[in-house]
C-alpha cells in the first residue's frame, strides 16, 4: 500500500479481513487524520469507507479472465457519531459485484451497482455509513 496508496498507508488504513463476499478495513484516529473537532477527518474515514467497497470489485475482477473497467461514478456520506479510536468499515457485497460483471460480460453493458460500507467503532455502534456508486464495464479485447 506504501507505493500504490501512500496516503492510506500514512492514515493507518488497513485491510484486516477479505473474502470472495466480504470486506473489513480497519482505520484509528490519530493526530495525523483529525480534524480540529477531535475526530477523524470524513476524508479519511471516507478513504477507508472506499477501501471496502474497491477492494471487493478488484477481488472480483481479478477472479476472471476478462479486462473490466471500474469507477466510482457517485459516493454519499452519513454521519451519526464522533468517530475515534478504531473504526472498522465493512463492505458485504461481494455477491452484488460478481453478478454486475457477469451481467456486463454477457450484455457488452456496464453496470451501475451501490455498494454500502458501514463504519463502525469498538463499541460497535455505527458512526458513519458511505454508499458508493461503482460502475463496471467489461472491456471485449
Amino acid at each position: 500500500m506504501f507505493f500504490k496508496l501512500p496516503l492510506g498507508w500514512l492514515s493507518g488504513m488497513r485491510v484486516k479481513e477479505l473474502t470472495h463476499s466480504y470486506c473489513k478495513v480497519k482505520i484509528k484516529h490519530k493526530w495525523l487524520n483529525q480534524n480540529p473537532f477531535k475526530s477523524m477527518f470524513w476524508a479519511a474515514q471516507g478513504m477507508a469507507a472506499e477501501m471496502s467497497t474497491g477492494v471487493l470489485v478488484m477481488q472480483a475482477i481479478a477472479a476472471t479472465d476478462k479486462k473490466v473497467s471500474m469507477l466510482v461514478t457517485r459516493q454519499e456520506g452519513s454521519f451519526f457519531k464522533k468517530a475515534t479510536g478504531n473504526i472498522e468499515f465493512t463492505c458485504n457485497a461481494g455477491d452484488t459485484i460478481n453478478n454486475a460483471i457477469a451481467l456486463s460480460a454477457k450484455t457488452n453493458e456496464g453496470q451501475k451497482i451501490s455498494l454500502l460500507s458501514n463504519g463502525v467503532n469498538s463499541d460497535g455502534v455505527i458512526v458513519t455509513t458511505f454508499k458508493f456508486e461503482w460502475s463496471l464495464k467489461v472491456k471485449n479485447c
